[in-house]
């Protein structure tokens, strides 16, 4: 049993500069968890609810007072109670909400306490984070061998970076035969000559979108893929042997009137599906992310009939960590993957729900962050814990994203999954 002693929160800046919750929770035991929470840009529209305060003379609506106020309405109901379970204290936070989607108290309000119970209680076990988060798991899964592969964006478009290109993000992985240490400097290389390419075909220094991705005037996607694939080749690695390329197409941003523009052309589903299918000809193509709108169920279908034998079909509006769209997706053969994003959802039960439904499915799963972060680390954690194949966090810039992926480097140089001695922290 774990009885709430106290719990707290406040507004912090993302790394947008926007506003998000930090909440910190005190067991009677005298262990505590902090955590921030992050939020997204490119949202869809069956996410759980961001409560926000809409006050346009502060943050331009986006302050987060209401849902530091949820916090503390839920420390009144919460506090001194015997809680024998995550699950048991995320239903109780589900309940107390009454909504379907968190409207009345807030994803990222009920998120940042379920998350800091999370850690406060694996501080009482005396448990790393990432250890904790796999015990959660009900599925049989067993502890994790090794660490997640990173995803790194390297160009962004769509919302993320004025659309001067429909693409959201074009990202490298690295193959995972290596260390994880090797695979993030043969990703500073990539990256590093993508700079260079920038200063010498664009005549740009290196301005970044949200996520870190370097945002140069691409004339089109084609040029953009195209660009991507010479900086892995002039960083010397091998296409298919060292690296893959992956695409956020996030199509709901482009997806006008059942139309999809792209590159000046106004394309059907089965259209840009066909134009999917170029690139992953063209390119060595790991996965294809959000390729159709959110409902767009009928493309979805003809992209994975189409792709999904050799390339990882991803959902993440299509799907919003949510286990109803992913029974629908799985039933209707519209997907192969989940993108895990937890703030999606609310909580971490109904967050592991989604995961172990992908899982049960035979899915690929990526563990995400999202373009407003924080230097908060507890996801790096999760992907661990939780068997990810993949973590997308975005680019190898940026502390909010060189927090997760230095967790990562940390975890990699300990047992059980490095040659470093020591217990993991």
């Amino acid at each position: 049993m774990f009885t709430i002693d106290d719990l707290a929160a406040h507004e912090i800046l993302d790394s947008r500069g926007r506003p998000t919750v930090k909440a910190s929770l005190l067991l009677s035991s005298g262990h505590s968890g902090t955590v921030s929470v992050p939020s997204g840009a490119s949202t869809g529209i069956h996410e759980a609810h961001e409560l926000r305060d809409g006050d346009p003379q502060r943050y331009r609506g986006k302050g987060c007072l209401k849902a530091v106020n949820s916090v503390r309405h839920i420390r009144a109901e919460a506090a001194s109670r015997p809680w024998r379970s995550q699950q048991e204290l995320d239903n109780f936070l589900i309940d107390l909400d009454g909504t379907p989607n968190k409207s009345r108290l807030g994803a990222n309000a009920v998120l940042a306490v379920s998350l800091a119970f999370a850690r406060a209680v694996a501080g009482a076990k005396g448990q790393s984070l990432w250890r904790h988060f796999a015990s959660l798991r009900t599925d049989g899964a067993s502890m994790p061998a090794q660490l997640p592969s990173p995803t790194i964006n390297l160009f962004s478009g769509g919302v993320h970076a004025g659309k001067q290109v429909a693409l959201q993000d074009v990202l490298v992985l690295p193959l995972p035969a290596r260390p994880i240490d090797e695979q993030m400097a043969a990703m500073a290389e990539v990256y590093a000559c993508a700079v260079d390419l920038i200063a010498r075909d664009y005549g740009q220094r290196n301005l970044t979108a949200d996520e870190g991705g370097l945002a140069p005037p691409f004339k089109n996607t084609h040029e953009m893929l195209a660009q991507a694939d010479s900086c892995c080749r002039a960083a010397g690695l091998e296409p298919g042997i060292d690296y893959r390329l992956a695409i956020d197409a996030a199509a709901s941003h482009f997806h006008v009137d059942g139309r999809y523009h792209v590159d000046g052309k106004d394309l059907s589903a089965g259209e840009l599906v066909s134009l999917y299918r170029i690139w992953c000809r063209d390119y060595p193509m790991h996965s294809i992310e959000d390729g159709l709108a959110e409902d767009d169920w009928t493309g979805w279908q003809e992209l994975c009939a189409e792709l999904g034998d050799s390339t990882i079909v991803l959902g993440d509006d299509l799907l919003c960590t949510n286990p109803n769209r992913i029974r629908r997706a799985a039933g209707s053969a519209c997907a192969n993957a989940l993108l895990l994003k937890v703030n999606q959802i609310g909580t971490l039960s109904e967050a592991q729900d989604a995961l172990e439904l992908a899982r049960g499915y035979g899915w690929h799963v990526v563990a995400s962050a999202r373009s407003g972060e924080t230097e908060d680390d507890w996801l790096a954690d999760l992907a661990v814990g939780w068997q990810a194949d993949n973590i997308k966090v975005g680019s190898i810039t940026q502390s909010e994203r060189l927090a997760k992926y230095n967790r990562l480097l940390y975890l990699g140089n300990h047992k059980p999954f490095g040659s470093g001695a020591g217990r993991l922290a």
